[in-house]
This record gives C-alpha cells, structure tokens and sequence, in this order.
C-alpha cells in the first residue's frame, strides 16, 4: 500500500479530518477563487471549478460559503489575490516532497516551508528535482466492504479508467487526468462513496523508511499538512502502517 494512501486512510480513521474542518474549508475557499479567478465561475464550463465544488459540499460547506468564494474569483466581490506555487524537496531518508500551495505572499510561504524541512531532516530543492518521479493521475480509492471487484472495475473501465488495483483493505482506481470526473461519477452511481476521489501527483517508486526516518517522515507530513498555505502534500514514501499509528499516538 502506498505511504500516501496509508497516510490518508489513517488521518481520516483517526477523525483527524473532522478536527481540522476549519483547515479545510480555508484551503476550499482559496481553491475555488483561483478556479472561478483561471476558468470563470460557471461549473458548467470549468470542470476544475466543478470539481472543487463537489468536494466543498462533500465536507458540508454551506452554499454560500462556496457562492462568495467564486465570487471573490470573478471580482463581482473584493477579495485577496493567491498564486498557485509548486515547491519540491526531499524529506527524511531521502523521500521526495511535492508540496503545492496557495498563497497571498510566496515569500513567507517559501521562508516557512524551508524552515519547516530543515526542522524534520529534511530541505527543499529545485524545479524538477523529484517531479520527474512522478506522475499525475487521477485517483480514487475504494473500501472493498464498499464494492465488489467485478463490478466496480467493469464500472470503472466502462467509464473510461486506465487500470484498478488491489491495496489491501481498498480498490485503488487510477485514470488519466481528463478521464477522473466522469470515472469518479461512475464509481459514485453505484451507490459508492469512495474514500478519497482526486487528481493526485503518484511516484513511480517508493522509499520504504523505518525507526526513526519514519517517525520524521510522520511529524514532518503532519506539520506540512497544518500549514495554512498548504494544498496538497504528495511524496513516495513507504512506511508500515503501525509505525505511521505509532507516530500519529
């Protein structure tokens, strides 16, 4: 099981999401003013403004939460301007870091980033120094208690998945960008709601850590993930799942 997989499935069972809500409205709301901001603000015809939609009722964001942050990306209100930056790194063990932000002020952002690596043995590096070790894909993972095999990948494929693959207790479902909405409605029509459903940023490999590397590897995801410029956190390490439990107690 991948560790980013592992990571999530264990932060959401642990109800870590539902404690940090607040986190995460702040990142939909940022989210859906650069989408309305780049492809206006009918869902209609901004598939990415579509998609952040789905996800902001997802987590129960009121409707006009959701009315005001697209607004504020048209300029029908006043509002502050983000940027979307991608930093790269490398954590503890040498793990590769994708770290996209959204940010008013890239400066700070990138101050705090450094400090927060170099704090958890870890530094951020240049364009291009692990992006090529991965490879954007859509992803949506599945409970198996949720859905049977066949039909789910019959589903799956019909709607135009590239592959489905077994992760221990869940379906990993993998489809090319373009192909992740109408795979993830499919999956959705089956009455299934799945356990993560994104366009995510998946290595090619994986750098299995242990001890003490691995306890880094944990606290440093859990303080990037705090981080209020923080969108999304992708990296390719691997690591047991009690360890990840252990560090997270």
């Amino acid at each position: 099981m991948s560790g980013h997989s592992k990571w999530h499935t264990i932060k959401h069972k642990k109800g870590a999401a539902d404690a940090k809500r607040g986190k995460v409205f702040t990142r939909i709301i940022k989210e859906l003013t650069v989408a309305a901001r780049n492809g206006g603000g009918d869902p209609g015809t901004n598939p990415r403004l579509r998609t952040i939609i789905a996800e902001a009722k997802s987590v129960n964001m009121p409707a006009d939460n959701i009315k005001k942050a697209i607004q504020r990306g048209t300029g029908e209100l006043p509002g502050v301007t983000y940027e979307e930056i991608t930093y790269e790194g490398y954590g503890p063990g040498g793990a590769a870091l994708i770290i996209e932000t959204l940010t008013d002020n890239k400066n700070r952002t990138v101050g705090e980033l450094r400090h927060l690596l170099e704090k958890h043995n870890g530094n951020l590096g240049s364009s291009n120094s692990v992006a090529w070790m991965f490879e954007k894909k859509g992803y949506i993972v599945v409970e198996k208690a949720a859905a049977g095999e066949e039909t789910l990948l019959n589903t799956a494929l019909e709607a135009g998945a590239d592959d489905m693959r077994d992760d221990g207790d869940n379906w990993e479902v993998l489809t090319a960008p373009s192909a992740f909405e109408a795979v993830r409605d499919a999956v959705k029509g089956l009455g299934v709601e799945p356990a993560s459903a994104e366009v995510a940023m998946l290595p090619q490999n994986y750098v299995k850590l242990q001890g003490k590397e691995a306890s880094q590897m944990v606290k440093l995801m859990e303080v990037l993930d705090d981080h209020d410029d923080v969108k999304h956190v992708w990296s390719n390490f691997d690591i047991e799942e009690k360890e990840i439990e252990a560090s997270l107690a």
